[in-house]
């Protein structure tokens, strides 16, 4: 469609849009022939608005008001007028700095990636988290107190996973590492999923050669891992920001709705979808977007590769459908494409 539109109608629209994404606020004929160096008269901009609202492309909220570009014409602005920008250095080096991996484990620094691009893009971050695939190399159950342990896990690609577990009461230190031993005699060279399904049938056929204590750290450390395995888990953060352009009870119910979809494992299923659709940046706006559906809401997403360039999650940004396209797409891109450097 946007072939059929002139030139002039063209540079109209793309004004419209941008003076939409920079202020929420509809524009008239006469701000826009000044936004435009009156190039072009009020009159002449009104008969081209009156062509675009015609078309599906603009609306007017309020009688004698100025016009709003429609989702619909947003989806045509993001796919055929968008110029997209370059990050800036400093935007760089706060991501790069966010996502660095010393010392921290996969999922920790896929969620400081999501509070970078929540804060540079002062939308709500979110981030698919790979499946665990890789083959483990080594666990070890660690004690940290009372009744607590710590689990480590190694991955064979020096992956590192660290997790707090609450112990059975009276467990000794000797059944922390017969429970350690147990585990690392089955798990090296398997995926997690693997070892978890041979060591929870040997519990449950009662062939495991350790006692009732070490038994329940055993079980205790199987359950660390049971949640998102299969699936990868959802990171959501930020979500205060998309409080921030609430200017009606209505866009307040539809925030509420928003934050109710991202708690759902069907979601979690869609945006797994998603993105083995396309490679590169993809863009969902409004409630056509085939994926939660919502009015006045946009997603930008990337997927991210490991090593054999296999989709193993996705990274990116959701919020009003006003959101500045020409920065964020570009910053969810180069998000993206460090963290599958990083995790290959």
């Amino acid at each position: 469609m946007i072939s059929e539109l002139s030139e002039r109608s063209r540079e109209i629209f793309r004004n419209i849009v941008e003076a939409y994404v920079e202020s929420g606020e509809p524009i008239g004929s006469r701000t826009l022939s000044r936004r435009l160096g009156q190039t072009l008269s009020p009159a002449t901009i009104r008969n081209v608005m009156a062509d675009l609202e015609e078309a599906g492309l603009l609306y007017a909220p309020h009688t004698s008001a100025g016009r709003l570009p429609t989702e619909a014409g947003l989806r045509l602005f993001v796919h055929g007028l968008l110029e997209v920008g370059r990050l800036s250095e400093d935007e760089r080096a706060t991501i790069e700095g966010q996502c660095a991996m010393a010392g921290k484990s996969v999922p920790e620094a896929l969620e400081l990636a999501t509070q970078a691009l929540s804060g540079l893009s002062r939308c709500a971050g979110l981030v698919l988290a790979p499946k665990t695939e890789a083959r483990l190399k080594h666990l070890e159950f660690v004690n940290v107190g009372p009744g607590r342990a710590l689990v480590v896990m190694v991955t064979d690609n020096g992956i590192v996973e660290n997790r707090i577990i609450d112990l059975p009461t009276g467990v000794p230190p000797s059944a922390l590492i017969e429970a350690g031993n147990y585990m690392n005699a089955r798990l090296s060279g398997r995926t997690l999923a693997e070892a978890r399904a041979l060591i929870q049938q040997e519990l449950d056929q009662q062939r495991a050669a350790v006692d009732e204590l070490t038994t329940r750290v055993v079980e205790a450390g199987l359950a660390t891992w049971a949640g998102g395995a299969k699936d990868g888990m959802l990171i959501v953060r930020g979500r205060a920001n998309l409080l921030d352009d609430v200017t009606a009870i209505e866009d307040l119910e539809r925030i509420r709705a928003l934050f109710q979809i991202l708690e759902t494992k069907d979601t979690l299923l869609r945006l797994l979808d998603a993105t083995q659709q396309g490679e590169g940046v993809q863009i969902y706006i409004g409630a056509d977007n085939g994926l939660f559906g919502l009015a006045g809401c946009s997603m930008v997403l990337a997927p991210y590769v490991n090593s054999r360039e296999q989709i193993v999650g996705a990274i990116g940004v959701i919020g009003p459908t006003r959101i500045n396209y020409a920065r964020i797409v570009p910053m969810v891109d180069f998000t993206a494409k460090l963290i599958g450097r990083l995790i290959g």
